[in-house]
């Protein structure tokens, strides 16, 4: 072959070799580009999980979660279901022992949710002396303003509940918090029921007390025993709650169990009687949300005699303890929260002039963000007292931050000094105390700061 023909045919073949290359090269672009996409959603992703992961813990969560003792007859078990929440556990059941007795109280809301509704129209039958009981509670979706749908949902699980636990439908409860207006997913959590039943034990309260948050950044538990004539009596609560947190029966879920020997009626009316100053004291954002559940459980499993007399009020007193201390943990929850104000308020001329003061500026924005702020602004507090409605008169007022005297008299204490109310501020845990000098109602209420991080989770819940 001529040597010029060689030339020739080299040319061509690498003509070809670059045709070749620019083919390979465009079938293989799109490819790239799906291993580009998949790998930067499985970043993010990783990343999105990250971020959930290190979500800060409150700077006022107790150091640990409390050892609260087993109560015979009532047994725990937690899944994750994924109802919202990916590698979490986000359902939780309990079985409640046969003669158990239940009361609660619920929010007043008019748009509360198909599961509030069911449990108070459950409360409200006739239930036989023998029945057992059963709670199961989902997180990340409330399962609220769903109409039929979501009734459908609360009749579903229920159901199946019931049959796997062998009790009546109308003694299973059901909470869901979480997002608002979106269907449950129910058959996620009927799918989780048997392998929640075969978990159930006693000690598994504090894996329950995880399964039911949703923006909290600690899991709630509270205990106290009591003598009782013939043995002790316990008390375990546990509770969920962060934010839309207000008044109206509070905004969370909370869950407490006692071995006691108490009739249904009674557990009611010692609710009504201490829920007021507990659940109904606190407010985070003033908001009230469409869940708010507490749900008490007695299932009689005590080796004390049925309670009455000196054994009787001993117990509401302590019954009404771990509900105050349920109702603090959630404050010190706080979406965003960095310290824990009480304000009491004294000397108002009826009970609801003492609440709507103490609410004013346990609810103030300006208060709030001037607490974030380490600001001891006082003009702030005697604003909201102005604006509360309630009977005030400028010179009968005393403020106090602690026990340092602010303001009497009508005007600013001569003796006080800003640095002293700076230093104060740095505390955790602050006092703001109000004598209004009207009456001898009193009233006191708890609250958290307002930071830009309650902006910041609020912003991102649903994302």
């Amino acid at each position: 072959m001529a040597k010029t023909d060689w030339k020739a045919e080299a040319k061509a073949l690498k003509k070809k070799v670059r045709k070749l290359k620019d083919n390979l090269t465009a079938a293989a672009a799109p490819v790239a580009e799906a291993v580009t996409e998949a790998v930067s959603g499985a970043v993010g992703e990783v990343v999105a999980a990250a971020k959930k992961a290190l979500k800060p813990v409150s700077p006022l969560a107790p150091a640990s979660f409390p050892t609260l003792p087993a109560i015979r007859g009532a047994e725990f078990a937690a899944v994750e279901a994924g109802v919202r929440y990916q590698n979490r556990k986000d359902v939780m059941l309990v079985r409640l022992a046969p003669g158990t007795t239940m009361a609660g109280v619920f929010t007043r809301s008019s748009t509360r949710s198909g599961c509030v509704r069911d449990c108070q129209a459950k409360l409200a039958m006739k239930v036989p002396a023998d029945a057992g009981a059963a709670i199961i509670v989902n997180s990340g979706n409330s399962n609220a303003f769903t109409g039929k749908v979501g009734d459908e949902a609360v009749a579903a699980v229920t159901r199946v509940v019931a049959e796997a636990l062998g009790v009546p439908a109308s003694r299973v409860f059901s909470s869901s918090t979480g997002v608002i207006g979106e269907p449950l997913p129910f058959e996620k959590i009927t799918a989780k029921v048997p392998d929640l039943v075969a978990a159930l034990k006693e000690e598994a309260v504090e894996m329950a007390a995880q399964a039911i948050m949703t923006t909290d950044t600690f899991p709630k538990g509270a205990a106290a025993t009591v003598q009782g004539e013939g043995g002790m009596i316990h008390i375990s609560g546990i509770a969920k709650g962060s934010g839309m947190i207000a008044p109206d029966m509070a905004t969370m879920l909370v869950y407490i169990f006692t071995d006691a020997k108490i009739g249904a009626n009674q557990l009611q009316k010692m609710l009504a009687r201490n829920v007021d100053a507990t659940f109904n004291s606190i407010t985070v954002d003033s908001d009230t949300s469409t869940s708010d559940t507490l749900l008490i459980a007695a299932t009689g499993q005590s080796k004390a005699a049925e309670l009455k007399g000196p054994a009787l009020k001993a117990f509401e007193t302590a019954l009404a303890g771990v509900m105050r201390d349920l109702a603090l943990q959630v404050v010190r929850d706080g979406e965003g929260a960095t310290k824990l104000v009480e304000v009491r308020v004294t000397s108002a001329a009826s009970d609801e002039d003492a609440a709507k003061v103490a609410f004013a500026i346990a609810n103030s924005p300006l208060v709030k963000t001037a607490v974030a702020g380490q600001d001891p602004n006082w003009g702030r507090i005697v604003a909201a007292i102005g604006k509360s409605g309630a009977a005030a008169d400028r010179d009968r007022l005393t403020i106090r931050f602690g026990d340092i005297l602010v303001a009497r008299n009508g005007w600013r204490n001569p003796d006080y000094r800003e640095e002293d109310g700076t230093a104060y501020m740095q505390g955790q845990e602050l006092v703001f105390a109000v004598d209004l000098g009207q009456g001898r109602a009193k009233r006191s209420v708890w609250t958290c700061d307002l930071t830009s991080r309650y902006i910041e989770i609020n912003a991102d819940y649903r994302s």
